[in-house]
């Protein structure tokens, strides 16, 4: 007991003169390992940010997620305002080197929305309707604070984002976004993901064509 009583003690007397700036370092890093796993569980609901990506929005872009933004240009609409079915390209930061790409399923108003997405707070995990909160000076969405699972709340690294992706064309006359609806809107942007029984992976199919393992997993009957 009394060696637990010392711990105790010299733990509260480090963080008396540990620095300010050190502190709020070790605050910020809390999410720094956030989208960071490189590879995911060959597992059943387990899937990288990419694929996860492309079958909620419909976008069909490949490739690593820092480069969908450039890819992006002169294919689909970008901006800088997030729309149900929208994807957000966050660029690399922290120990998340290669990027990372999730899709708006709701407006909640204009600095809140919320996101799906996988391989965020676990790798490979899947994680539905969570919060993301525009932290930007302007209110122009290029930085953003993302639900972190291990917190149980927003974490508290101020992510960079390119903007958003919209399933458009270049230049296409865009609907502002509507706040509070949108999980509607979500569920019919990935028309190619079947209806699945629950508690199976194979997915119901359409004439000629083979079953989609991902719009199961998407789906959640996993």
């Amino acid at each position: 007991m009394r060696v637990y009583r010392s711990i105790t003690a010299m733990a509260l007397a480090a963080a008396c003169v540990l620095p300010g700036a050190a502190i709020a370092n070790t605050v910020i890093a809390m999410d720094a390992d956030a989208g960071s796993a490189q590879s995911v569980p060959k597992a059943p609901g387990h899937l990288e940010c990419v694929p996860y990506a492309r079958t909620t929005s419909g976008i069909q872009l490949y490739g690593d997620a820092w480069t969908w933004w450039q890819q992006a240009k002169g294919r689909y609409a970008t901006g800088n305002a997030p729309r149900v079915g929208a994807v957000m390209a966050i660029k690399p930061f922290n120990n998340s080197r290669l990027g990372h790409v999730a899709t708006v399923s709701r407006v909640i108003d204009t600095r809140t929305v919320l996101l799906s997405h996988a391989n965020w707070s676990t790798p490979g995990g899947i994680e539905r309707n969570v919060s993301a909160l525009d932290v930007s000076p302007n209110n122009d969405w290029s930085e953003v604070r993302i639900w972190y699972g291990p917190s149980r709340n927003l974490g508290t690294t101020h992510w960079p984002v390119s903007g958003f992706i919209y399933n458009a064309r270049p230049g296409a006359r865009l609907k502002d976004p509507v706040p509070e609806r949108g999980e509607a809107q979500l569920a019919a942007a990935p028309s190619k993901i079947a209806a699945v029984k629950p508690g199976t992976l194979k997915a119901a199919t359409k004439k000629g064509r083979r079953s989609d393992p991902i719009g199961a997993i998407i789906a959640g009957n996993f």
